[in-house]
């Protein structure tokens, strides 16, 4: 199965904040790194943020 991608204004989008902080979260959280597709090109793999998602579901329990 192939891996969807999103960009930083689609993960923004997703949790309702600014575009600049899905990258402030990768220094200060456990977010999930990105990968850079080609130059000027830089998506996160839907898994993985789904994955994030649940694990601090978990943990919040």
């Amino acid at each position: 199965m192939a891996d969807s991608y999103v960009s930083d204004l689609q993960v923004a989008a997703r949790y309702g904040v600014h575009r600049a902080t899905p990258w402030r979260w990768l220094r200060s959280r456990n977010f999930p790194k990105p990968i850079q597709l080609t130059p000027g090109c830089t998506r996160w793999k839907l898994s993985e943020i789904e994955a994030w998602e649940a694990a601090r579901a978990e943990s919040s329990k």
